[in-house]
């Protein structure tokens, strides 16, 4: 039970309470209590295991409140918030997923209207019923209108980030029955899709016995709900999240084959029957076999390489396993060399407590010299990001000096004078020229104005690449996976522009961003464009994000050589024209 899942718990107990219309002092308590949770720089856990410590010492967390975080990290349970969930239909909940809907409009469509389904929000919405409500309009049915399929998409599919704890947990889990040979996380977890619908499992098991052992302790992994169903080498499970588990018991002779065809993707796989059928073989989760009139012969499946060997395949990264370019790029023996974490030197995004960062400048530095980055950029909000404390040019100059200062105090690791500078609704940036050319990275970003026309959101960031002091641009389509669609912009014209003017477009790592995404990442490439990977962290935890960003760049087939902050500072220096 970490700090982010506590904070889930908590913040949806103050949502559940508002949509009931409890008193405001309880749920603030518990959605301040959540914020609290969010942004502790060590764990819950660590707290609770110090007999010399309370969480009553924290700030915001009352005795009520620590007794229910203590019972919660104890049993992964939260009574208060099933005797919540027990008060209203399950259905309600996806209301609650909208963006801007918000508990008390959610409470309203409910209570008036007898709403308990995004279906019949939808209708609602489209019979013009629901602006007829006191506290809604026209604007409002189409904000709901244009969220609901979010929402609906939100229901089924989880964050890779989220998925990955669930997996590493569970293969520890695992690890535990002596009888189990291997196992193996296969699906779309596995080729790194930004969200997951379930998760696989694959498990090599010798004896019938053992996969009976082997299936038994996977019913009893800590958040388990429901056993869905139960054959003799198959199992699905559903979380207390309402993540779906499948386990597969394999034999050692087709492991190779299983894991090759339930990571899929399904597109992969039709196009890998195709060329073994053109070669005489057969290939499904058993195995490749050599098919000969009625007979078909084993020639492989053991493993993973073995299967694409016998179609004379190089063996591909299962983030490529999307029949996109990978048969091309193989047949013309171009596979590429997929980047990987550790080729990354220097971090270009990222905030301090000098805007809406959790972690002071000094923390932030030593946090990634920790982290072994041979460089960082320091890039708080510039002052239009009003409500996260943006900085005018006088405070950000004083933080420059403070760099400067800083500077002299830490070996190994360049810091760099950033900013992240809005691109303001009527265009231009939000920083004079004068302030920005001090600088040594500008990247520019879009945060307000984003329900704007395609051209007017497109001439703005076209702007702000003709600006010869912006370096890049930061997370470009403004989408929050789940949460918030990406805004209309063009991005052929964006890219031709940023080839144009040599600037770089980020992957930015957040795992509720991953903008631009993976085929978008492949565009730019093809448009000659460096991609910077940056984490936006707003803590010093936030900078290990990294890996998420590494893992969408892996599906768009880029390569250390794609990537611009795998190269040193001067190296960089001289592709931004700062040299």
């Amino acid at each position: 039970m970490d700090n982010i899942r506590i904070h889930d718990v908590l913040a949806q107990v103050a949502d559940l309470l508002e949509f009931q219309g409890a008193n405001p002092f309880r749920i603030r308590a518990y959605r301040n209590g959540a914020r609290t949770v969010k942004d502790l720089t060590e764990p819950v856990t660590a707290i609770l295991a110090d007999t010399s410590r309370e969480l009553t010492d924290i700030g915001g967390i009352g005795k009520d409140l620590a007794e229910k975080i203590a019972a919660l990290v104890e049993t992964g349970k939260l009574p208060m918030l099933d005797e919540l969930l027990g008060e209203i239909p399950k259905s309600v909940l996806a209301l609650l997923r909208i963006p801007g809907l918000g508990p008390k409009k959610a409470a309203a469509l409910y209570n008036e209207l007898n709403i308990t389904t995004l279906d019949q929000l939808r209708a609602a919405c489209q019979e013009g019923v629901v602006r007829n409500l006191r506290g809604f309009a026209a604007k409002t049915e189409e904000t709901i209108l244009a969220g609901i399929d979010l929402a609906a998409r939100a229901d089924d599919r989880t964050y890779w980030s989220k998925a990955d704890e669930i997996a590493q947990a569970l293969l520890e889990h695992m690890r535990a029955v002596p009888e189990i040979v291997q196992t193996q996380m296969a699906g779309s977890y596995r080729r790194g899709r930004e969200t997951v619908g379930d998760l696989d499992l694959l498990i090599e098991s010798p004896a019938d016995e053992n996969a009976d052992a082997a299936m038994d302790h996977f019913g009893r992994f800590p958040g388990v709900a429901d056993v869905i169903a139960r054959g003799d080498t198959k199992m699905s499970v559903r979380l207390d999240t309402g993540l779906q588990i499948d386990l597969r018991v394999v034999p050692a002779e087709s492991f190779g084959a299983a894991l090759q065809y339930f990571t899929g993707s399904k597109d992969h796989t039709v196009a890998l029957r195709g060329l073994a059928k053109r070669q005489g073989l057969k290939i499904n989760e058993w195995g490749v076999f050599r098919v000969e009139g009625d007979r078909e012969t084993y020639i492989a499946g053991r493993s993973e390489e073995d299967i694409y060997a016998a179609l004379a395949l190089p063996c591909f990264e299962p983030e490529l396993r999307e029949a996109r370019q990978e048969f091309d790029w193989a047949a013309a023996g171009q596979l590429p060399e997929l980047i990987e974490l550790g080729d990354i030197r220097g971090d270009l995004h990222m905030h301090t407590t000098a805007s809406d960062g959790k972690a002071s400048l000094h923390e932030m530095v030593e946090a990634a010299k920790a982290r072994s980055l041979q460089y960082i950029a320091i890039t708080d909000h510039s002052k239009r990001v009003s409500m996260a404390g943006g900085l005018d040019a006088d405070r950000l100059r004083r933080q420059w000096a403070t760099i400067d200062e800083l500077r002299e105090q830490f070996d190994g690791i360049e810091i760099l004078k950033g900013i992240e500078c809005d691109i303001l609704e009527g265009g231009g940036m939000d920083l004079p020229d004068s302030v920005l050319a001090e600088a040594d990275w500008v990247v520019a970003s879009v945060h307000y104005g984003q329900r704007q026309s395609r051209a007017q959101i497109t001439d703005r960031i076209l702007g702000a690449l003709a600006n010869p002091h912006v370096s890049c641009i930061a997370h470009p389509t403004g989408r929050l996976i789940n949460r918030r669609e990406r805004y209309e912009v063009d991005l052929d014209a964006v890219f031709q522009a940023a080839a144009k003017h040599g600037k770089l477009m980020e992957l930015n790592a957040n795992p509720a961003r991953l903008d631009l995404d993976d085929i978008h990442c492949a565009a730019a490439k093809r448009h000659g464009i460096s991609i910077v990977i940056s984490t936006d962290a707003h803590r010093t935890e936030g900078l290990d994000v990294m890996r998420h960003g590494i893992l969408q760049a892996r599906r768009a087939g880029l390569t250390k050589q794609d990537v611009a902050n795998t190269r040193t500072w001067r190296q960089m220096q001289k592709l931004i024209g700062k040299a």
